[in-house]
């Protein structure tokens, strides 16, 4: 297949751009800094510089290929929006990427028992949820899947706490990053309240080998949550203490002085929970995941230097 990949020089579609081409497709990228199209040229990646605001370049590009990934941005409606109308009678996948913490319960890092399934989304659910960053996410999500009644073979991914390292150009995992950039700045290793506030967790690998399944045999119409096992931020930060060597992890209340992440981004990411079961990618496009341990792939990790700045 020809497959058109929005975010390609990003962390997700980079390794599902990278992924594509070991199978033996064709990759068209869209990046929207010039200076990465000559990187994602060496990468075997066709180079298209735009954003996501461009909608005739996204609909050009969409009609010309034989499937769409959408992994640059799981906020950009309007993007969305173009990608549907530009592939709306033509049969072709279109898979979208999202996220879990649509489904983020508590802000204080502690832990929450709820699990959520993938029935959420199904077009009789009425649920919501109470953010409204997540509403709009999640009305994107029901957009998109709603598409397959417009003859979009439409699917959506939902991931959870993604890691693992970079497989196109070099990037973060956006949790894992704040994480570190906390501790390099302050010289200990934090997270929110206790810490005992858990999300489910899968390896970028493992997230590129579903997307290839999703594009070949996803079902039109399909929603389903992305993980591999879960664990707490207080075990995240505690393997990250002892990668880089530093004191931690501690309790630390968002807002507090010297705090480098922004208080939203501390309370509805860093301090809640977000736990799903992907049972529909097992069983319907027999997704089997390797990667099980979050912190197994901190303890052997790069995560640069530890000095206090």
């Amino acid at each position: 297949m020809h497959v058109f990949v929005t975010g390609a020089s990003g962390y997700i579609g980079g390794a599902v751009a990278t992924r594509l081409l070991e199978a033996g497709h064709t990759v068209t990228g869209l990046t929207r800094d010039a200076a990465t199209a000559d990187e994602l040229a060496r990468l075997g990646v066709q180079p298209v510089v735009g954003d996501l605001d461009d909608a005739g370049t996204l609909a050009e590009q969409a009609g010309r290929a034989d499937a769409v990934v959408n992994a640059a941005d799981s906020d950009h409606r309007a993007a969305a929006e173009t990608l549907v109308a530009a592939l709306a009678g033509s049969g072709k996948p279109l898979v979208h990427t999202s996220g879990t913490s649509i489904v983020g319960v508590g802000t204080s890092g502690e832990a929450d028992g709820t699990i959520f399934g993938e029935d959420l989304l199904d077009p009789d659910s009425g649920w919501e949820p109470e953010h409204p960053v997540r509403r709009a996410r999640l009305a994107l999500d029901r957009l998109v899947l709603a598409a397959a009644d417009q003859g979009v073979r439409a699917t959506v991914l939902c991931h959870s706490l993604i890691y693992g390292d970079a497989r196109g150009l070099p990037r973060d995992s956006v949790l894992i990053a704040a994480l570190v950039r906390q501790a390099r700045a302050g010289g200990v290793v934090r997270h929110v309240g206790a810490g005992t506030n858990r999300w489910s967790t899968v390896h970028l690998d493992d997230v590129a080998d579903l997307y290839l399944l999703a594009l070949h045999k996803a079902s039109p119409g399909l929603f389903c949550f992305v993980e591999n096992g879960e664990e707490s931020f207080a075990a995240i930060t505690g393997a990250i203490a002892r990668r880089l060597g530093l004191p931690g992890p501690r309790p630390w209340e968002p807002g507090a002085a010297g705090d480098v992440w922004h208080p939203e981004f501390a309370r509805h990411a860093l301090g809640s929970n977000s736990r799903v079961r992907a049972v529909r990618a097992r069983e319907q496009l027999g997704w089997r995941p390797r990667h099980r341990s979050i912190t197994g792939w901190i303890a052997g990790a790069d995560l640069g230097p530890a000095t206090h700045q």
